[in-house]
């Protein structure tokens, strides 16, 4: 979908900072995420994608600024706010010695809006035996378990915090299938935290990246992908050293040609590469993987001359 200033959001986050002791977690995050979306949040582990999630699910007050999940402050006002999130993370607490129709039943009666049909649709797509207990079921099974628990009473929003992470490549594909189908097409929202970016690039509609507890970027996936871009240059005499060139965000390479993935419009970058005195021999598109890296490699590059 293609957000205006009129799309609805489903969380609104301004100018969040969260400390631990002398620790910046968060630093004057704002955040914004439309209704009807897949919202991916990258980062490098530490750099804050759970204290932001903790945030959205009311676990964490913020420090200075404020958040609003459906227009209401989830540490004010929980029941409004979770009674309506569906959540999943990496290590997934269900009741050990609990059957998985035993888990089903539990979880039901927590929720009105809860769905027999969607349950027993997602246990069978799972492969879910509804006599095995939790603590004999795989890591994979119990992350299908715990999908459907959050999934089955139909949640407005469904934060997943790593929830692929460690999981087997068929596993990952029933959770990003499940998540596409059952959520975004119908108009419901997805907050999705992964460091699995091959993957959460098959599903996203809007991707934040995240490092150091600073927003580096928010924007929609086509456009992130329409702006960045690998580029060749080659030079007529050779150099030591990579140029400087207005949009280049890392570099590679050496003697008279140098590779660099960019950021800018076509015509910005031909007219930076011709102003150090290169030509532009190759051009590829890149994906969400190689801006990130390329994305990390540059904030690290200016720390480190800081």
């Amino acid at each position: 979908m293609i957000a205006t200033s009129s799309t609805p959001r489903v969380i609104d986050i301004q100018g969040v900072t969260r400390r631990f002791g002398p620790t910046v977690a968060l630093e004057s995050v704002s955040l914004r995420v439309p209704r009807g979306c897949v919202f991916g949040l990258i980062g490098v582990n530490g750099s804050g994608k759970t204290t932001l999630l903790k945030h959205v699910l009311g676990l964490l007050k913020a420090q200075t600024g404020s958040v609003r999940v459906f227009e209401r402050d989830p540490v004010a006002d929980p029941v409004g706010v979770l009674s309506r999130i569906g959540y999943l993370a990496e290590e997934n607490d269900l009741p050990p010695w609990m059957t998985v129709a035993e888990l089903i039943r539990y979880t039901k009666a927590f929720y009105p809006s809860w769905s027999d049909e969607d349950a027993e649709k997602m246990r069978r797509q799972f492969g879910l035996d509804p006599n095995g207990r939790i603590d004999t079921l795989s890591k994979g099974q119990k992350a299908r378990a715990g999908l459907l628990a959050a999934m089955a009473y139909r949640p407005d929003l469904l934060v997943l915090d790593e929830p692929a992470s460690g999981l087997d490549p068929l596993v990952r594909r029933d959770i990003l299938g499940a998540i596409v189908r059952t959520i975004a097409d119908e108009g419901r929202t997805v907050l999705f935290s992964s460091h699995l970016l091959d993957e959460l690039e098959r599903v996203a509609d809007y991707v934040a990246m995240i490092d150091k507890g600073r927003i580096v970027f928010s924007t929609a996936l086509d456009d992130l992908q329409a702006t960045h871009r690998r580029l060749t240059l080659r030079f007529a005499v050779a150099r030591s050293h990579p140029p400087e060139v207005r949009g280049a965000l890392s570099w590679e390479g050496a003697g008279q040609e140098w590779t660099a993935v960019c950021y800018g419009t076509t015509g910005e970058l031909q007219a930076a590469a011709s102003a150090c005195g290169a030509s532009i021999v190759a051009e590829h598109h890149v994906g969400l993987d190689e801006i990130f890296v390329a994305r990390m490699r540059q904030t690290n590059a200016i720390l480190e001359q800081e």
